[in-house]
């Protein structure tokens, strides 16, 4: 069973804008599920296409299958299934030779930048680049589905 074992970080906004960058990808995600624990999402992505089937999160990792599908059927099954979708879009860094997935949330989340890095195992040491702030790998709030259903903007100030 393919395992994804991932840590996320909040993004120091300033040190963020002053990064240089390669072109980011435009995705958006809905979700055909409310099952605590598990996650059926289909997601945009550029000009590709996936649904995904994630178990609960144990620590940092969790059971992750994920296929490409049409991207004609993609865009349907969002029209049709999903009422709550995430925008964001999505940068690859490389740093220290690990790829961290930094992204930038669009519409009802707008203002909330995420970093995450996948991991071979659980205690894999890695370095933390400087614009990586709080992790909040353990914070359900972070969870893209959780953010589909309560909004970054709801919450941030708290």
């Amino acid at each position: 069973m393919p395992i994804e074992i991932e840590r996320k970080f909040l993004v120091d906004h300033a040190r963020w804008e002053e990064l240089p960058k390669p072109p980011g990808v435009a995705y958006r995600q809905g979700y055909l599920n409310d099952t605590p624990g598990k996650t059926i999402r289909v997601r945009l992505a550029g000009d590709k296409a996936y649904i995904t089937i994630k178990g609960p999160t144990v620590m940092a990792s969790r059971s992750e299958f994920e296929y490409e599908i049409p991207l004609a059927d993609a865009k349907e099954m969002l029209a049709l299934f999903t009422t709550i979708q995430v925008e964001k879009v999505r940068f690859r860094i490389l740093f220290n030779q690990k790829t961290w997935e930094v992204d930038v949330f669009g519409g009802e989340n707008e203002g909330l930048i995420l970093a995450e890095i996948e991991l071979s195992h659980a205690d894999e040491i890695f370095e933390l680049p400087s614009w990586a702030g709080r992790e909040v790998t353990d914070d359900a709030r972070y969870y893209n589905s959780a953010l589909a259903l309560n909004p970054y903007k709801h919450w941030a100030l708290e």
